[in-house]
């Protein structure tokens, strides 16, 4: 089987959790053959087995939208630059227009309360789909939509939608500078249509598109299933239009241009949701978003991601190793972190028991914005915990460390989670908390906040209190340090259900599964060149007296 894999960040260029999720499929699915469709790739890809080859590779260019995005989205995306430069005539112009239009009648329309709103809300997510494909088929066809969607053509026609009868107020309200950054942000967002990705020796030669994300990334696959009938399979561990609604790059913007993104970012989820045959969400966290957005229950099956699980063998069965008065928290340094309450927390957990300890190892990050919370975090924990030194000549000690990991003190995440004897999580907002099942593989007792899919993971291994809690997380933490043999025994039973639900071989097995079912209900397609099934009787093979002797090889017998 030939699978179109379309990668998020751009596997097997970048690094990371998805591109370590999509190198374990590749290389656990041998029999299958992978072509790789790498949105957001550039650089030098990483070694791919033998069943994997680099297709097509698409610097999107990221946020930039100047000239050097532009020229290279051109250069990436099209064969013939001149052809993408090419102006639009009358005709096109009037094609663009009205697709551009139906198109923003679906972000701009309002949902009417009452009755008819189930009605309302179909039929605007149709003006959206007619409008998506409508321009698909004219970038199909003209070699690309960067310019056009960047012309004032595009924001005229967004303006007047705005300003139609039945728009919502939210759209209704925007201004030119809310238009001009909407087709901005709307022209990023539908780069994937303007690639030449849709071919018969691309796409189309996929027997099956697996996008390793909603959204943008999930674009081509809807136009593969649009132009030639390939099903498609959505495997999303972190959902794309929560991730919009999270992120800190919208906190500047008005609020009517958060209304028309909000929008146009469901639009295209729900558009990408209907038409995936089968839906495969890491977690009940993320298949809730996708059902809220329309999402058809029947063709959802949550898949939890794999982990490879031997690196922690290890220490996972040697659970009674590690400091027992020492907690450890191991993440990326971010308010949606709460370090602030864990430090609040210990601070009471200190005046119960004074031995304990805090280790905080902070995963390695680029993002330049990191910095300051941490420094915020430490002047904090210099403040609630002086150094302690034994007498007047000795060196004074804080209880609680911060470490990065990677360095001395943590060389590896087994080293990590073997030195403490609970690890806590304190997080307000989570989707899947990998570092969690990395501690549950190491047989050590947990103690988290109840958020994203962190009871889905625990269970009943682990002790949950509401986020924001400082005392309830106290409290829970002291009950396990102080109980040895229930924190041994919740540790043993942690591993045993992350070895049961959370490992690579549980989730190769059921991708292999779904990909035999999903090609065994698509419908049989014959490409170019391909002999048609059955088109001779089988006798018509076998020399005899049926068979005419010019034809007694390849032929059939005369009527």
């Amino acid at each position: 089987m030939r699978i179109g894999l379309l990668t998020e960040g751009g596997y097997p260029y970048a690094a990371g959790e998805p591109g370590l999720w999509c190198e374990r499929l590749v290389r656990g699915l041998g029999q299958h053959q992978f072509d790789l469709y790498a949105v957001g790739g550039s650089g030098i890809p990483r070694p791919l087995p033998p069943n994997a080859r680099v297709a097509r590779t698409a610097d999107l260019g990221g946020s930039d939208s100047g000239p050097t995005a532009r020229n290279l989205l051109e250069r990436t995306a099209f064969g013939d630059r001149r052809a993408a430069r090419r102006a639009y005539g009358r005709r096109e112009r009037r094609r663009f227009v009205e697709a551009l239009h139906r198109l923003a009648v679906g972000v701009c329309g309002e949902h009417t309360a009452g009755t008819g709103e189930a009605e309302t809300g179909a039929e605007l997510g149709i003006a959206f789909a007619e409008g998506l494909y409508a321009l698909a088929e004219l970038a199909r066809e003209r070699g690309g939509l960067p310019g056009a969607l960047r012309s004032d053509d595009a924001v005229r026609t967004l303006e007047s939608t705005c300003r139609a009868p039945g728009a919502r107020r939210g759209a209704a309200a925007a201004g030119l500078p809310d238009h001009l950054a909407f087709v901005e942000h709307l022209e990023r967002t539908l780069r994937p249509l303007s690639l030449d990705w849709y071919a018969e020796d691309a796409l189309g030669a996929a027997d099956l598109c697996h996008a390793a994300a909603g959204g943008t990334t999930a674009l081509p696959g809807l136009l593969a299933k649009r132009f030639f009938g390939t099903p498609l399979l959505v495997t999303e561990y972190g959902v794309q239009l929560r991730s919009h609604y999270l992120s800190a790059a919208g906190a500047d913007r008005s609020a009517p241009l958060r209304t028309l993104l909000a929008a146009l970012h469901g639009r295209l989820a729900a558009e990408v949701y209907g038409q995936a045959a089968l839906l495969t969400p890491g977690n009940a966290h993320t298949r809730r978003w996708q059902e809220k957005c329309g999402a058809d229950r029947a063709r959802i099956r949550t898949v939890h991601p794999g982990m490879a699980a031997d690196r922690f063998a290890e220490v996972g069965e040697d659970e009674e190793s590690g400091d027992p008065a020492t907690l450890v928290w191991v993440g990326r340094v971010e308010p949606a972190k709460d370090l602030i309450a864990l430090l609040h927390a210990f601070a009471e957990i200190r005046a119960l028991q004074p031995d304990a300890r805090l280790r905080i190892v902070a995963v390695p990050v680029r993002d330049p914005g990191s910095g300051a919370y941490l420094a915020h975090i430490k002047g904090l924990a210099a403040q609630l915990f002086p150094d302690e030194a034994a007498g007047a000549h000795a060196v004074g000690e804080n209880p609680v460390t911060f470490e990065e990991l990677g360095g001395p003190e943590a060389p590896t995440l087994e080293d990590t989670y073997a030195s403490g004897a609970v690890v806590v999580l304190s997080s307000v907002v989570e989707g899947f908390p990998t570092s969690l099942v990395e501690a549950m593989f190491c047989a050590r007792a947990t103690v988290s906040t109840d958020v994203g899919a962190v009871v889905e993971i625990i269970g009943g291994t682990g002790l949950v209190v509401p986020p924001r809690n400082p005392r309830a997380l106290a409290d829970a933490c002291l009950a396990l340090l102080r109980e040895p043999e229930r924190r041994h025994r919740l540790g043993a039973a942690a591993r045993a259900r992350a070895l049961e639900l959370f490992t690579v071989e549980q989730n190769l097995a059921a991708f292999r599964g779904i990909y035999l079912e999903l090609l065994s209900h698509a419908p049989v397609r014959h490409r170019p060149g391909d002999g048609v099934p059955f088109a001779h009787p089988a006798e018509a093979h076998v020399p005899g007296s049926w068979a005419p002797k010019a034809a007694a090889g390849t032929g059939a017998p005369d009527a």
